[in-house]
């Protein structure tokens, strides 16, 4: 491989993984949340069911599919706007700190780089340096001792629409053979299969953009998805039934 076949590839991972977590978050939630539709009219046992109930589970189902999807992509921009405002509001309050106590914040500064591997002189020539440039050392403080990244590169408004769009597409995975075959009393297990192979696509999708074993990457996002939807299926039967 060439060096700029590798950087494309390299620059094509690092995009998706930019937005694993929104697709991972939406997708398991809207697989989850929509099987729970669906679970709740199978777990009902009166007399023509199959018949009502491949109509109510597409309006509910889809009413709800979308619904959510709508919350789960605000609440994510929501989410993320709010970490902007978090972290420079902190970012200005240590800003101000280092410009009236220096000495104490130099101070911190040598504990935290010696904490994480620098030799005692190496830290203190390091935060002596630092000193001098506040806002370097800034972000410094932000990220060692608060544990706070510069969210500069998240973009509120394109993760939220990640996040409807996963939900949207994966969510509507339990749906799909309520759309495709009449409604009978077997539906129900193709929409598992339905769920499952959802899952799947969602594990294979999180191992190819972080490059993990692919066993563990998809087993861990099969067994998780499958333990919400097995609490998901028992909830609908106690209800339904």
């Amino acid at each position: 491989m060439d060096w700029a076949q590798h950087r494309r590839d390299a620059h094509q991972l690092g995009r998706a993984q930019e937005y694993l977590r929104q697709i991972v978050y939406g997708g398991n939630d809207g697989i989850v949340t929509t099987f729970a539709i669906v679970s709740g009219f199978a777990g009902a046992q009166s007399d023509g069911i199959a018949q009502i109930g491949g109509l109510a589970v597409l309006v509910f189902g889809l009413a709800n599919l979308f619904a959510d999807a709508v919350s789960m992509g605000l609440g994510e921009f929501l989410s993320g706007r709010a970490q902007h405002d978090l972290y420079h509001s902190r970012r200005e309050m240590e800003l101000r700190e280092i410009a009236e106590n220096p000495d104490h914040e130099r101070d911190e500064l040598e504990t935290i780089l010696h904490q994480r591997g620098l030799t005692r002189e190496d830290a203190h020539a390091t935060a002596d340096i630092m000193v001098h440039h506040p806002s370097i050392m800034a972000d410094l403080m932000m990220t060692y001792e608060f544990g706070m990244h510069d969210p500069a590169e998240e973009r509120p408004a394109v993760n939220g629409l990640v996040t409807f769009c996963s939900f949207l597409v994966f969510g509507a995975a339990p749906l799909i053979p309520y759309f495709l075959y009449p409604p009978s009393n077997t539906i129900f297990l193709a929409s598992i299969f339905s769920t499952l192979a959802a899952l799947c696509a969602l594990g294979l999708l999180r191992w190819s953009a972080t490059g993990e074993k692919l066993l563990r990457t998809l087993g861990e996002t099969i067994a998780v998805g499958t333990a919400c939807a097995l609490v998901a299926y028992v909830v609908g039967l106690v209800v339904g039934g």
